[in-house]
């Protein structure tokens, strides 16, 4: 066992996949320019040495020309990893991604395939509406695209090593405030879940999800940030006699649907968390399907806590006001009892 922050884990899977096959390659912004970064957040930091330009290549300042290599490429028969700085940029993208990316095998009756990675980081972290958003549900709703969202190191390897080998087009967000909290990239509050990674290969399987903390009286559901979130309020509601299970389901596209029923069914009550705007959010289709599902095991209604439907505040006080914390997941809790 190693252990590494997530960036690093992200990192060595890269490396690995890059070593084991040919056909992968990287591309993005600044992500193997000499004496920088290693992209915006460090993830491909020294990669270009070990593989050359050809193999890590920066990209000029174009996402729609980013997004059109790596389909193109994939549909040749390459398996690109796209970098895209951050999230909000994914926009500029949607042509692409929407109508071709996640169409193509579709539309060739199978006989194209698009085995392209796209990472993106999402969450704000200070840098104001056109760099904070959490953009996950946009592409849950599009099909054709595999959506992940790890929360560990050990799954941010295992994850992306399978999503490299995977024949679909797949999206990874990764969470700014969980890159980790030390380096030339750290970010003001950022946790640091610095986890063992097994230094033999692995993969983590794609449409599998997992019980962070097992409870009784009440399921909360989070991903990135907010399992962390879910897990902090857990702590507390312990001290108070509730015993709260909390899931991350790694994978929001194919969606481990079974797991989150089934302790639903246990424990009657569910809390969604998110970081997104509560409209048309993730944790609004998920309290469809437990409500369609689980609804005569609920005890209590669903509750959703989320971001406000408005732009991500730039303001510092503004912005720990937006995004859901530890307090409103133990008050949305309480209300159910």
């Amino acid at each position: 066992m190693a252990k590494m922050s997530i960036a690093e884990a992200l990192r060595q899977a890269i490396r690995e996949e890059m070593a084991r096959d040919p056909r992968v390659f990287c591309l993005g912004e600044d992500i193997g320019i000499k004496g920088g970064f290693g992209g915006a957040f460090t993830v491909t930091l020294g990669l270009s040495d070990e593989f050359g330009h050809e193999r890590i290549l920066d990209t000029p300042i174009s996402e729609i020309g980013i997004a059109g290599v790596a389909i193109g490429a994939a549909m040749a028969g390459l398996r690109p990893i796209a970098d895209v700085q951050y999230g909000d940029f994914l926009f500029c993208m949607m042509d692409q991604l929407a109508n071709q990316a996640a169409k193509m095998t579709y539309m060739s009756g199978g006989t194209v395939k698009v085995p392209m990675v796209m990472r993106a980081p999402v969450g704000a972290t200070g840098r104001g509406a056109q760099h904070a958003q959490s953009l996950e549900a946009f592409f849950t709703h599009i099909p054709g695209l595999k959506v992940l969202a790890p929360s560990t190191a050990y799954d941010a390897k295992g994850l992306l090593k399978s999503a490299v080998r995977d024949d679909n087009p797949v999206l990874i967000f990764e969470h700014k405030l969980l890159y980790g909290s030390k380096g030339p990239r750290s970010e003001r509050g950022a946790l640091s879940p610095i986890g063992e990674v097994p230094d033999e290969e692995y993969l983590v399987p794609i449409g599998k999800g997992v019980i962070r903390r097992e409870g009784t009286d009440v399921t909360i559901v989070g991903k990135l940030l907010t399992v962390y979130r879910a897990l902090a309020a857990a702590e507390e509601l312990a001290q108070d006699g509730i015993e709260t299970e909390v899931i991350d389901p790694r994978t929001l596209v194919p969606l481990d649907k079974e797991l989150i029923l089934e302790s639903v069914r246990k424990t009657g009550r569910l809390v969604i968390v998110e970081e997104d705007n509560l409209t048309g959010g993730w944790a609004a289709d998920i309290a469809a399907i437990v409500a369609e599902e689980a609804f005569f095991w609920l005890d209590a209604p669903i509750k959703r806590v989320s971001a406000p439907d408005t732009p991500a505040p730039f303001a510092p006080v503004m912005e720990q006001f937006y995004v859901p914390g530890e307090e409103r997941v133990v008050e949305a809790v309480k209300s159910l009892f």
